[in-house]
């Protein structure tokens, strides 16, 4: 057992001799490597998840379940909107650390400034569409089986305040994406975890109306998101406009030229071009299966977005390890040392693997402490939804490490620019398993909320089944991006 644990968790382990490119890293430094790109990205997906569960415990506590399927209801078309540009950083991401890796910095800046230009037109487009569609596409989300017209209204109108600021938050994820593509992980945490304090502090104001500020309810919690999102923008821009001796690796200007070039953009296409076809993809299958959950009613449902806010607690981990397997893959895939790209993927997903079982621990262990903090004791129904809610977390903590695996691999996949494969997995997994088991649970076995977790996210452990052998056989090692 012991020396299962020892080849489980050694660098010099994870690459076969005869695929051996050079000097390897000796004893911890793989894991030392890791933890300089993942510590910054980890504590910034933790904060800013911790800062949105916070968000949906303010509204929980104020507005009690009603308010909670208010903010739930308008998240899986808000999604949707957001995956072109999920896809698009994807490719920023894998091309600038690919880049960097060839010692390409102009090429790593062209790429920037086209992907910010493509992002500006593609959000601006959005934009209009959801503000023009924003009750239609509420009432396909679900809201047509809400139980009160006060969820579906400020549903509607948290869902359109939220689109106005489209084209900011574009533009601050796509210059965070690449950043972390050259491994400045403790800028895009900085940026994200003043906009989010920001939110927060903007939601005290607004929700329940303090501070002298109006009580705007659900419709405060979005004005607090946007104003947030508008602070985040400033800060990451400004780390590409300081100049003289402080002036980074990424950087734009006014002179530079700002206009669409062939080689930029047929490498963002062909690379997020893949990673779309699996956002949408995903992105559809979550908003099926959100619909599928909200038929359940307000009080299961508003139990489901506890769960769900837990569930990207936990997706962030395994987020923050993927962001240095993307960038550490595709670098060292530049540097012509796949055999380092193979290593670092998979001390990525070991690290990842680790925290997930703790975390998973601890969800059981402390469920209904956790559930009773996003639901005030005193509101309506209260009781049920803490108890809904404690029993789907036995689910969540049983998926812990499968999901870690899952999104670690797919993230290292990116980097090497296999984004075929896993848009191939990831839609068939989410667009097609998990609906067809949330509805085998809901409507023909009528399993409840648990029993609907439990049908619905098994298809992560395929995920595993089908994305670890693909990155263990290297097939990836020649893609060109």
């Amino acid at each position: 057992m012991i020396q299962f644990f020892r080849r489980f968790f050694t660098p010099a382990c994870f690459v076969k001799k005869d695929q051996v490119l050079g000097e390897l890293p000796q004893g911890m430094q793989a894991y030392r490597d890791v933890w300089r790109i993942a510590l910054p990205s980890v504590i910034e997906m933790v904060l800013m998840s911790l800062i949105g569960s916070v968000d949906t415990m303010m509204v929980g506590n104020v507005l009690g379940p009603e308010g909670l399927s208010s903010v739930g209801l308008p998240t899986q078309p808000r999604m949707l909107l957001l995956c072109i540009f999920f896809a698009l950083n994807v490719g920023v991401t894998a091309i600038v650390a690919r880049r960097k890796g060839e010692e390409r910095q102009e090429a790593a800046n062209s790429t920037l400034r086209n992907a910010m230009m493509l992002a500006l037109f593609l959000s601006l487009v959005m934009m209009l569409v959801a503000t023009f569609f924003a009750e239609p596409l509420m009432r396909l989300a679900g809201g047509d089986s809400a139980e009160s017209e006060k969820v579906f209204s400020d549903a509607v109108d948290y869902f359109r305040i939220m689109s106005y600021a489209l084209p900011i938050n574009a533009l601050s994820m796509c210059i965070c994406a690449a950043q972390r593509g050259i491994g400045k992980t403790r800028i895009t945490m900085w940026v994200n975890v003043v906009s989010n304090l920001t939110n927060v502090f903007f939601n005290f104001c607004l929700i329940g109306g303090n501070l002298g500020f109006p009580r705007l309810e659900v419709k405060g919690a979005a004005i607090a998101s946007v104003i947030g999102m508008c602070v985040g923008f400033v800060m990451a821009l400004g780390t590409l406009l300081i100049g003289g001796k402080w002036k980074g690796y990424l950087h734009i200007s006014i002179r530079d030229k700002w206009r669409f070039e062939k080689d930029a953009m047929k490498s963002i296409v062909k690379v997020g071009g893949n990673a779309a076809i699996e956002q949408l993809g995903v992105r559809f299958g979550f908003f099926i299966y959100g619909r599928i959950l909200f038929s359940l009613g307000t009080t299961m449902y508003a139990a489901n977005q506890i769960c769900m806010q837990l569930l990207n607690l936990s997706f962030t981990f395994g987020d923050g390890f993927g962001v240095a397997g993307t960038a550490l893959v595709g670098q060292n895939l530049g540097r012509k040392r796949a055999d380092l790209s193979m290593i670092y993927g998979k001390v990525c997903q070991r690290y990842a693997m680790v925290v997930a079982i703790l975390l998973g621990a601890s969800i059981i262990i402390f469920r209904y402490q956790l559930a009773g903090l996003f639901i005030g004791a005193n509101t309506e129904n209260a009781g049920q939804v803490l108890e809904y809610a404690a029993q789907t977390m036995f689910v969540l903590a049983a998926v812990q490490p499968f999901q870690t695996t899952a999104v670690v691999l797919s993230s290292s996949l990116r980097g090497a620019g296999d984004n075929l494969y896993v848009a191939m997995v990831s839609t068939t997994c989410v667009s097609v398993v998990r609906p067809i088991m949330a509805v085998l649970a809901v409507n023909v076995l009528h399993l409840g909320l648990t029993g609907t977790w439990i049908f619905g996210l098994s298809e992560i452990v395929l995920r595993v089944v089908l994305l670890y052998p693909r990155f263990n056989s290297g097939k990836w090692k020649n893609k060109k991006v």
